[in-house]
């Protein structure tokens, strides 16, 4: 386990301290010996990630975590995805469009290689048993904790909402929720996101200690950390679905050319990577080797002094001739939606069968189950 998971009655330490650096350390070493498990045994995983169905995912989310997910899938781990949408009204006043923002998710998924019949794909709503478990889990946890949980503050800090909702402060809890309703044991995370699983291994733990006389319930899941490169958006600030600074995963080769060539450079001519000083070039200099494979280098190398066009053209080529196939299955997808509904329906099934069997675990721990 991770060794710097915080007692009970204490908050995970605040990002950026000693602590917090001392505790991703950790989790970095326990995330490679995680990788070397996985290899050899990767049945003994379950993996649980997913999104909030807030519009359509772009190629920082691909190359963040998407490709992630279908590696994992592949190599045989049980993946379980949510398409998170009661989270949607954590920090919006209401969900537009959500059908519609549920499709474009699952159409993502499926584009990239999220196989059904050997992952699945639901949604939070469609869960019941999993959201009963939001009330034994905050009867686990103070509110401090809930406000001084890093996740918690920045949500509220971009908040979308009027005035922020009660249901703010339960989102940790309830992402501990959808973890352990499966009793997942693996959780591909960044290093900002360290600090809500501490959380989850935490209630975890703590609901062991309080009611499970009968040996534990839930697992203390891992964290599997990320080493995702960060990609800028066209505008040079983080690459987001609401800032219209995102190259869509659905978007067309003309749509493609025309971020790019919007994107944000500087004025110097000859093409260098370096992201300290140059971090708008440096960025699309990263994407298109992550397209391309080698390095950026090679690509700044290849670009030489020929300038930002020579470097946009680059990378237009690179991002649509990667895309190509992801695009062609997505369309094809698009073509049934019915199929889509099916897909989701089975997943929803899956995950309903799940919940209810953990919560019945729950309730006999809680001598509840009258």
């Amino acid at each position: 386990m991770i060794t710097t998971s915080p007692t009970p009655g204490t908050a995970s330490p605040a990002a950026g301290s000693p602590a917090d650096a001392i505790g991703t350390s950790a989790a970095q070493t326990r995330s490679a010996e995680l990788e070397k498990l996985i290899q050899e045994d990767p049945g003994r995983f379950r993996v649980l990630t997913g999104d909030r169905p807030t519009g359509r995912l772009h190629v920082g989310h691909y190359f963040g975590t998407l490709h992630n997910r279908v590696r994992l899938q592949d190599l045989g781990v049980d993946l379980f995805v949510i398409i998170a949408d009661y989270q949607v009204l954590t920090d919006r006043d209401v969900a537009d469009d959500l059908t519609g923002h549920v499709e474009e998710l699952m159409l993502d998924h499926l584009a990239i290689g999220v196989d059904p019949s050997r992952s699945t794909i639901f949604t939070h709503s469609a869960v019941p048993a999993l959201n009963q478990l939001l009330l034994p889990f905050l009867s686990l946890v103070s509110v401090a904790e809930l406000s001084r949980n890093p996740t918690v503050k920045d949500e509220i800090a971009h908040s979308r909402q009027s005035s922020v909702s009660g249901l703010m402060f339960t989102y940790p809890a309830h992402q501990a929720a959808d973890i352990l309703f499966c009793k997942a044991n693996l959780v591909p995370v960044g290093q900002d996101q360290l600090p809500h699983l501490e959380l989850t291994r935490t209630l975890a733990r703590r609901f062991n200690d309080r009611y499970g006389n009968g040996g534990p319930v839930f697992p203390e899941p891992d964290a599997l950390l990320s080493d995702a490169p960060l990609l800028l958006g066209t505008d040079g600030t983080k690459m987001s679905k609401s800032r219209g600074n995102a190259i869509a995963l659905a978007a067309d080769a003309d749509e493609t050319a025309a971020l790019i060539r919007r994107a944000r450079t500087d004025s110097d001519r000859h093409i260098t990577y370096d992201p300290a000083t140059r971090p708008e070039v440096s960025s699309l200099l990263l994407l298109a080797a992550l397209c391309q494979g080698g390095t950026p280098q090679q690509i700044a190398d290849g670009i030489g002094s020929a300038g930002a066009a020579a470097l946009k053209k680059t990378v237009t080529e690179a991002v649509n001739e990667y895309l190509a196939p992801i695009r062609a299955r997505r369309a094809r997808y698009a073509q049934d939606r019915g199929h889509l509904r099916r897909i989701l329906r089975e997943g929803n099934e899956r995950a309903r069968d799940v919940a209810d069997t953990t919560l019945g675990e729950v309730r006999r721990a809680m001598k509840s189950d009258y």
